[in-house]
């Protein structure tokens, strides 16, 4: 199978991006920017995170030594076994939320400024 294509001609698309060396990637590791960038993270991830895991804990401890609680009918057929493992779900598209607006309104604003800077060659 061949093309008869043409090759690309040159300079026609954008300039290519300035490629950071290992030195420059150590250097942003190391500047206050970067530092911020990653307690901003942090401050939100690790605490949710441990939240999360805590609750999701407290479900499967109670699904393994509370029957009979977890077992109480609520209205019909819905007992709290129920509601709390559909709480579960509910809970991980509340974090998934948050999470993409904190990362829209803190996260990228820095990553974008860092990435500018280590493209421009700064």
């Amino acid at each position: 199978m061949t093309t008869e294509a043409a090759p690309p001609q040159g300079g026609a698309g954008p300039a290519p991006a300035h490629h950071p060396a290992a030195e420059e990637f150590t250097r942003v590791q190391q500047s206050p920017e970067f530092a911020e960038l990653r307690s901003s993270y942090r401050s939100f991830a690790f605490p949710l995170t441990v939240a999360f895991i805590a609750w999701y804990l407290l479900y499967v401890l109670l699904s393994s030594y509370a029957g009979g609680f977890m077992g109480t009918k609520l209205f019909g057929n819905i007992n709290v076994a129920l509601v709390l493992g559909l709480a579960q779900f509910a809970t991980t598209f509340l974090i998934a939320w948050l999470y993409s607006r904190h990362a829209a309104s803190k996260l990228d604003p820095k990553a974008r400024a860092i990435k500018q800077e280590m493209e421009a060659g700064a």
